[in-house]
């Protein structure tokens, strides 16, 4: 029997057993945003910066790699100062958002991440066992670019990895729900992929098979019809045969 997956935005059950309503939930995409309470917590730059780091790191750190990442422009004696002013900073406004372990520092577990939860969204989308049928793609925390306006390595990095995983799952849910005849759902999450990158053929592919299931053919050729003129005038490319496939198998249907 397939396991099933549900997710509500701004509730989930905490570790503790208790309900996040009632703790403290970090945002990292479209922009940094901690609330407690539901209340937003005001951070300065470096407070924000530590707790930020720490989110997209699942493990405890060594303090002085995390000083030495996040200010990595200065010498490491000041680095592990604006350490120790950063952990001041949260301690001062009576935040348990951190889990230290010795010389080691972690987020805590109270703290709900929504980057973590797309992680853990992405592991369930992925295994063909999980039931994907009552979830909804506005609930999902898929949308919105990581930190924008960050520059640092470490979160352009983590950034093109958040990208490239969310378009996968919305492309994987566009073709499970249409495989499950949620064709409402497919359609929705096939343009959601295409809507975050235009020039990506296989959310195209998955948005058309959408069409196909469902029957209709006439989207499925205008979605082509798109497809094949972004690729021509933005990298100057043909369609790949997979595409051209999909397309073949309409009656009477002749490509461009």
């Amino acid at each position: 029997m397939p396991a099933h997956l549900s997710y509500q935005r701004g509730f989930r059950a905490a570790p503790d057993g208790g309900s996040d309503r009632e703790g403290l939930r970090l945002a990292l995409l479209k922009g940094f945003e901690l609330t407690q309470n539901g209340l937003e917590v005001e951070l300065p730059r470096g407070p924000q910066h530590l707790l930020a780091y720490l989110a997209l790191h699942e493990r405890a750190l060594p303090r002085a790699q995390v000083a030495g990442v996040l200010w990595a422009n200065v010498p490491d004696e000041r680095a592990a100062g604006n350490l120790r002013s950063a952990l001041w900073r949260l301690r001062q406004a009576g935040l348990r958002v951190l889990a230290p372990e010795g010389d080691r520092l972690s987020l805590s577990r109270r703290v709900i991440v929504d980057v973590r939860e797309a992680d853990r969204i992405a592991k369930c989308v992925t295994n063909p066992d999980t039931d994907v049928c009552e979830l909804h793609l506005d609930d999902l925390p898929l949308a919105g670019e990581l930190l924008p306006g960050w520059y640092e390595d470490w979160v352009v990095v983590e950034r093109e990895r958040l990208r490239q995983m969310c378009l996968h799952i919305m492309e994987i849910l566009c073709e499970r729900w249409a495989a499950a005849g949620h064709f409402a759902k497919a359609v929705m999450a096939g343009i959601a992929a295409v809507a975050s990158d235009p020039l990506r053929e296989s959310a195209h592919r998955a948005l058309i098979r959408a069409y196909l299931a469902e029957g209709n053919h006439g989207e499925a050729m205008k979605q082509y019809q798109v497809c094949l003129r972004i690729l021509r005038s933005e990298l100057h490319v043909a369609p790949s045969a997979q595409m051209a496939g999909l397309i073949t198998e309409l009656p009477d249907i002749t490509l461009a």
